[in-house]
């Protein structure tokens, strides 16, 4: 697969062979999707910065495989809506880059609203 439609055709083809489209609302999508996110995260409890950053190459292949149903979750969840997801990350990349100037925020972690 190379680019997002085409994923997004073959989600769509795999949820139609197996009934699941009445399963997908944007309610249970999002919900579903929290739910993957929460099971990421769960890898990198009790870690430390150094353990996160050089995970076991067991542990990556599973933290690989979580952050890929959350993606199929995101996908799914932004055909349903109708949103153009590189449309979506491109106009909020550009609101990033108003909310955090270069010049005010480099090497902070500051929220926007504390500048």
């Amino acid at each position: 697969m190379n680019n997002l439609e085409d994923i997004k055709s073959q989600l769509r083809e795999f949820v139609r062979v197996r009934n699941w489209d009445q399963f997908h609302s944007p309610k249970n999508l999002s919900m579903a999707l929290i739910v993957e996110a929460a099971e990421l995260v769960e890898h990198f409890q009790w870690l430390t910065e150094e353990e996160s950053i050089n995970i076991e190459s067991k542990k990556l292949s599973e933290v690989e495989e979580e952050i890929a149903d959350i993606f199929i979750y995101l996908m799914r969840l932004s055909d349903k809506l109708n949103i153009n997801l590189l449309d979506a990350v491109s106009n909020k990349i550009a609101k990033n880059e108003k909310k955090y100037p270069a010049d005010l925020v480099s090497g902070s972690s500051k929220k926007y609203t504390e500048y």
